[in-house]
């Protein structure tokens, strides 16, 4: 436990330290902010996500994930029409049952979903990125603390438009609490409330520091030791990049499928790790 606390403790000052450095050496621009902060109109998502951890070695797995994101427009309400379509892969190292990294590049595509716009209706978006997930557990469930850190390079759908440089700084807390056993395991159902901070830095964030505040409710299944099935509800709210001033929000519907498939010998396998999250 005591070596779980120093790496906590580590992390989060690293953490500090770069975003306030991040934020220090950034280039500042005028922006004209509103007198009052103002929302924009709420909208719906719909995000469908498979998770797998596919084990390679000893010490070594594999993070493979996919997400279908939905946006709602005019013309589609409520369920909407596709806006974003994710590939995040990464390799792992599990350090201990409790504490695991991993390292890896994303390609996200991004769909034009306003419809009275007459630019691209597809661009590329490029990341890489590292997290550190810390695991405890407390009673009959279990605690997770996600530090995630990406470098992304996003572009407009104007043609010819460059691409921009940001960082992103996220951090989530979540629980995982059996409702018909006394622990995880087949055949148990779990609610899973969450809360994640992104914040983000670089030449274009002026006075939108804070990108996204996601808080979470998942109901899930445990089918067997290697798939689960989760859907919830999340609301999120977060500053327009442009003008810090305004605050998107929205709604969304998120349906999960975990995964994570182990096809080495057993006399090879470690014990059970908290890797599915």
């Amino acid at each position: 436990m005591k070596t779980f606390r120093t790496h906590i403790v580590k992390l989060s000052f690293l953490m500090l330290f770069a975003f306030v450095f991040k934020g220090l050496a950034q280039e500042k621009e005028a922006v004209e902010l509103p007198e009052y902060s103002k929302y924009k109109d709420l909208g719906t998502k719909t995000w469908i996500n498979t998770y797998g951890n596919i084990r390679i070695s000893k010490r070594l797995f594999w993070d493979a994930q996919t997400h279908l994101r939905l946006e709602e427009t005019e013309a589609t309400p409520f369920f909407g029409q596709v806006a974003q379509v994710y590939n995040r892969h990464a390799i792992g190292y599990i350090h201990s049952k409790y504490f695991n990294v991993r390292l890896g590049g994303v390609l996200r595509l991004n769909f034009n979903t306003d419809e009275a716009s007459t630019d691209r209706n597809l661009v590329p978006e490029w990341r890489i990125w590292h997290q550190y997930q810390f695991a405890q557990s407390l009673a009959s469930m279990m605690i997770y603390h996600r530090i995630r850190i990406e470098h992304r390079w996003t572009q407009s759908f104007v043609e010819n438009s460059e691409y921009i440089f940001r960082n992103r700084w996220r951090y989530m807390f979540r629980m995982k609490i059996p409702l018909n056993n006394h622990k995880l395991k087949p055949k148990t159902f779990y609610v899973a409330p969450e809360a994640e901070l992104i914040m983000q830095s670089g030449k274009a964030v002026v006075a939108s520091p804070m990108e996204d505040l996601r808080l979470t409710t998942t109901l899930g299944y445990i089918l067997t030791p290697r798939l689960t099935v989760a859907a919830g509800a999340m609301y999120s709210q977060g500053q327009d990049l442009k003008n810090g001033g305004y605050y998107k929000q929205s709604w969304a519907m998120r349906f999960h499928v975990y995964y994570s498939p182990d096809f080495r010998k057993v006399k090879n396998k470690l014990p059970e790790i908290h890797l599915t999250d």
